[in-house]
């Protein structure tokens, strides 16, 4: 990894998992469907999950969203590998919830990733999501209220 093409293409790789995150965390399924190659699919086996293309993964990943009260998911980085105009990488995945039926949800999981370089920059054209770890104990908390301030214990910030 001596030429600065490679590590500038590792650097806009690895930013695509946190770019998804970030993205579906925010409900911005337009920006998240756009890092799919127009032959992109995302793979949930879990929960026989296969969207093929953005306009699809798009609709499909709303349409799962829906079905949350509340999610969040964390990424951790995880091992990248660039060829020339494709790459393939794993993101490592925390993620709890509940849903809208009152059943909970927490995970470990990683994306098995497939890249691809187009002319608008790295997409993704496979995401494959396998669950290492489940859990579905009822979860006890829950999101804040709108406007809700949690006061810091004193000593815990500089002034």
């Amino acid at each position: 990894m001596n030429d600065l093409r490679t590590v500038a293409d590792r650097i806009e790789v690895q930013a695509l998992p946190a770019e998804f995150t970030d993205a579906a965390m925010m409900r911005d399924y337009d920006r998240l469907a756009a890092l799919f190659a127009e032959d992109g699919v995302l793979r949930i086996p879990a929960a026989a999950v296969e969207f093929t293309g953005p306009k699809e993964i798009r609709e499909g990943i709303e349409r799962l969203r829906g079905v949350w009260e509340y999610f969040v998911q964390t990424v951790h980085p995880g091992v990248v590998r660039v060829d020339g105009d494709s790459a393939y990488g794993r993101a490592y995945i925390v993620e709890f919830g509940r849903m809208r039926d009152g059943s909970s949800h927490g995970n470990h999981a990683l994306y098995h990733d497939r890249y691809r370089r187009t002319p608008d920059g790295w997409r993704f054209t496979e995401r494959s999501y396998e669950i290492r770890y489940l859990d579905t104990t009822p979860l006890t908390g829950a999101p804040p209220e709108p406007g809700l301030t949690v006061p810091l214990p004193a000593g815990t910030a500089e002034a």
